[in-house]
């Protein structure tokens, strides 16, 4: 990534030679970087969650199952809504990563020139 920066640097006359005193960097904002950067992360973070919460809907699936053969007078276990609930936050969580893709795929596209 290219980040441009400007420079300001000042000399002091002395004798024969200038003498450089004095340079300072500073960064300027482009707002494509940081659009750029915001897509990438809500990417990783989305796909990190949708991983989470799938490890969390079989974690809760196997524990229905064997509170369930341990008791078989329960007919709607709780751990039955923690999976369901786990089960939507992956949902939601690998449809948010599919969008973030889809616009940071359609903000790259460059039109062609013909």
């Amino acid at each position: 990534m290219k980040t441009q920066k400007v420079t300001h640097q000042s000399y002091l006359p002395s004798n024969n030679k200038s003498k450089l005193v004095l340079r300072r960097t500073r960064k300027r904002f482009n707002p494509k970087v940081f659009i750029d950067r915001t897509i990438e992360t809500t990417a990783i973070v989305s796909l990190l969650l949708t991983g989470f919460s799938g490890v969390g809907a079989m974690a809760c699936w196997g524990l229905e199952i064997i509170e369930t053969n341990t008791n078989p007078n329960i007919i709607i276990s709780g751990w039955e809504y923690q999976k369901n609930r786990s089960l939507g936050a992956m949902l939601v969580s690998f449809s948010a990563f599919l969008g973030t893709s889809l616009v940071g795929v359609s903000l790259s596209i460059q039109p062609d020139l013909f």
